[in-house]
């Protein structure tokens, strides 16, 4: 006979197990009914299958997983289904693609086999009138007047301006005693090139430190899930963009009151507005509003990323910063070329410092030397003269660097479109209405045109080899066809004009005792910030 209490004990233990089968073969039918669920919208006119993969658990599908994982998400998959795969992330059915091939029947099909479709959160929160948002004609429109914005004659306006802002964010990084955390201070960099390159905007250094602030909110939650709920990602961007709007509406009215002939700058607002009015379009102050954001958001991140990147190459390849400096020394560029100036270049009192501080110079954005000092902030003791598109162009090397930091570590994973139709990829069917995501990353890890791709090696860029020459979507770290990234140019401009500014004037040394790892979703960062030690190679 068992005792009563022992029976009872096992009732209990009987019946939580019980529970507990139960709740697991819930939760592995409900994930089983969502799977299938997906696999009923399959094209049945189309005799090909749904590509391999996993659509995760319902609603969240595999958003999570993406998010924790990083690359590791995307290696794995496609190691185990191929360079084709179906996953659903932020709360829409994703084909993940991935190879030149491939990546070029999509890049080209834009308006035809699909269009672009940013992720449902980004989109409520950019807003409808910004060029991410826009397709077919009024794409085409938009790509028309921005593309006065970034045309030659306007970056090399812009250049000055932006090397001064350089130089300041860099004489910040070198008076500070401690450690300068690159990808923040990169951060704080592109924003301030937006607002005083892009946006010709004068603001006061706590309004400018206030709206950065907002603006790190909305990136923060720009994808999430599409879930408009309090305390939800969504819900936190779409008040900071309403807070952004808010001040951009009394900067724009007070910018527009002031007579263009007493400007003495003209910033990409200017011709942006000049070019929609000789295409016969006049701009409303909500498309003010939100294209001001989004050339900020342009301009922001992913450059902050870049810039970051390429600190941290610097760091690790004494090699590589040797090489440049000598080209600059060849260009008339390097501190012994100046001698009747002040010599200055951005040093760290570790190797890893300088490439963390020339990356945050860059994207700080700039303001001019004298106004820096006159607020309070140190001068630049920079030798580096005023430069211009041509002698940019002149630094060979200098531009093989940057196009290997943007292969090596590319900003962004990847686009997003929707298929417009139901097309093939590698013998599977795409069905129409699904989005499909093309991974620049994995495509630059994995093509067949790069010899050891796993290395950080400029010279596959050189007159000698040129290694993505033969493959044209090989190297697509700004897309590609109609959709392909409109401020690419001024991207590399920043990259390049960092690159001079930190390697010509700075040293620099890590501040950790081992190299920072790197996120990769959704923009590429180092996990816990990279630290660096600045300093200029000759101070005052």
């Amino acid at each position: 006979m068992i005792p009563l209490a022992q029976f009872g004990v096992l009732s209990a233990l009987a019946t939580a197990l019980t529970s507990v089968l139960s709740a697991l073969f819930l939760l592995a039918l409900t994930r089983q009914l969502w799977g299938l669920r997906w696999s009923l919208t399959r094209d049945k006119e189309s005799s090909l299958p749904l590509p391999k993969g996993s659509m995760g658990w319902p609603l969240v599908g595999e958003t999570f997983h993406w998010l924790f994982q990083g690359s590791n998400f995307h290696i794995s998959r496609r190691e185990r289904h191929g360079n084709v795969f179906k996953t659903h992330l932020l709360g829409k059915p994703v084909i993940r693609v991935t190879g030149a091939e491939n990546i070029r029947k999509i890049l080209l099909g834009e308006h035809s086999l699909v269009c672009t479709q940013w992720p449902q959160s980004t989109r409520i929160i950019l807003g409808p009138c910004t060029l991410v948002n826009s397709i077919g004609d009024l794409h085409k429109k938009k790509r028309k007047i921005l593309a006065k914005v970034f045309s030659r004659g306007a970056l090399e306006s812009y250049l000055p301006r932006l090397q001064d802002v350089v130089k300041s964010e860099i004489a910040k990084w070198c008076s500070k005693p401690g450690a300068i955390d690159v990808y923040s201070a990169a951060r704080s960099l592109t924003f301030r090139i937006a607002i005083r390159v892009l946006l010709g905007l004068q603001l006061e250094e706590e309004r400018i430190v206030y709206l950065a602030q907002i603006f790190e909110q909305l990136m923060n939650n720009l994808f999430s899930l599409p879930i408009d709920a309090p305390l939800s990602g969504l819900r936190k961007g779409i008040k900071a963009r309403e807070i952004l709007h808010a001040n951009m509406e009394k900067i724009i009215e007070e910018k527009m009151e002031r007579s263009q002939a007493e400007e003495e700058y003209h910033d990409a607002f200017d011709y942006m507005l000049s070019s929609a009015k000789e295409h016969g379009h006049e701009l409303n102050m909500q498309e003010l509003k939100e294209t001001a954001v989004e050339l900020i958001f342009a301009a922001h991140s992913t450059t902050a990323s870049a810039s970051t990147s390429l600190v941290l190459q610097l760091l690790r390849h004494q090699a590589v910063v040797e090489r440049a400096r000598v080209e600059l020394e060849a260009e008339g560029l390097s501190h012994d070329s100046h001698t009747s100036h002040k010599p200055s270049s951005v040093t760290t009192e570790k190797e890893g410092d300088a490439a963390d501080t020339e990356i945050t110079c860059l994207l700080n954005g700039g303001c001019h030397n004298h106004q820096n000092h006159s607020n309070g902030f140190p001068p630049s003791q920079s030798h580096i003269p005023t430069l211009s598109l041509d002698k940019l162009s002149q630094l060979r090397y200098i531009d093989c660097v940057v196009k290997e930091v943007l292969r090596f570590l590319p900003p962004v994973s990847g686009g997003y479109r929707t298929a417009l139709q139901t097309f093939e990829l590698d013998g599977y069917q795409i069905p129409k209405g699904w989005s499909v995501m093309y991974s620049i990353r994995d495509t630059h890890e994995t093509a067949a045109v790069f010899q050891s791709p796993e290395l950080f090696d400029p010279d596959r860029f050189g007159p000698e080899r040129e290694e993505s020459r033969s493959s044209r979507f090989s190297y697509v770290p700004f897309g590609g066809g109609v959709r392909s990234c409109v401020g690419k140019e001024l991207a590399q401009i920043i990259l390049k004009t960092l690159a001079v500014e930190l390697i010509g004037t700075c040293k620099w040394t890590l501040a950790t005792e081992n190299f920072p790892k790197m996120q990769t979703v959704p923009i590429v960062h180092p996990v816990n910030g990279l630290h660096v030690h600045f300093s200029y190679n000759y101070p005052l």
